[in-house]
C-alpha cells in the first residue's frame, strides 16, 4: 500500500461543514483531526447533517466514488416529522420528483430510533406531529437529495445521518472523532 495515501473516516457532528476553511468563520472540518495538507473529503454532508464522512488523498478511489455511474450506496438515517404511508414509502423507493428530475431507485423504511447521542442544539418536534426515523438508501448524491425526498412525500425531515458508504461503517466513533480506515476498509470502497 502507497505510503502516501491516507484514508480516513470522521463522524461529522451536526453544525459543521465538510471543508477545512470558510471564509464566514463556522466550524469546519480543520478543528478535529491534523489532516495531511492534501486529504479531503469524499463527497459532502450538509451544515446540519451528521455522520459518516470519508476524507482521502487518493483521487483514483475518490473519482470511482464519486462518479454517480457507479451507483455506489450511501445510508442516511433521517428522523422526519409524519409517519410515511406504504404509498409514501413506495414513492421515494421508485423515485420523487425533485427540481425537475426524477431521483434514481432507492431503499426506503421506517426503523426503530437508532438512539444516535442527542443533537446539539436538540431537535424540537411540534407537539401535535408524530415523528419517526426512516432508513433511506440512494445511490447518487443530489444537493440535499434526501431532505428532498422526504419533503416530496410530506414528511419533512428534522435530522439527518449518514450510516454507511458502500460497506463501511462508522461503528462506534463519537461525534467529532476520527480513525484511519483498515486495509479492508480500503479494499471494500476501491472494489465496484
Amino acid at each position: 500500500m502507497d505510503k502516501n495515501l491516507f484514508y480516513y473516516i470522521l463522524n461529522k457532528p451536526y453544525g459543521v461543514l465538510s471543508q477545512f476553511t470558510d471564509k464566514l468563520n463556522r466550524k469546519t472540518l480543520s478543528g478535529f483531526y491534523n489532516f495531511p495538507k492534501d486529504v479531503y473529503p469524499v463527497g459532502r454532508l450538509d451544515l446540519d447533517s451528521e455522520g459518516l464522512l470519508l476524507l482521502s488523498n487518493d483521487k483514483e478511489m475518490v473519482d470511482f466514488l464519486l462518479n454517480p455511474v457507479n451507483r455506489h450506496e450511501k445510508e442516511y438515517y433521517a428522523q422526519v416529522e409524519g409517519i410515511p404511508s406504504e404509498e409514501d414509502l413506495r414513492k421515494l423507493e421508485e423515485g420523487v420528483i425533485i427540481e425537475g428530475k426524477k431521483t434514481l431507485l432507492a431503499k426506503a423504511k421506517i426503523i426503530n430510533d437508532p438512539q444516535f447521542p442527542p443533537r446539539k442544539p436538540p431537535v424540537f418536534p411540534r407537539k401535535n406531529k408524530p415523528v419517526c426515523w426512516l432508513s433511506v438508501t440512494v445511490t447518487e448524491g443530489r444537493y440535499r437529495q434526501v431532505r428532498k425526498m422526504t419533503a416530496a412525500v410530506g414528511c419533512p425531515t428534522l435530522r439527518l445521518v449518514r450510516v454507511r458508504i458502500k460497506n463501511i461503517l462508522p461503528g462506534n466513533i463519537p461525534p467529532g472523532k476520527v480513525r484511519e480506515l483498515t486495509p479492508e476498509e480500503i479494499k471494500i470502497l476501491k472494489n465496484p
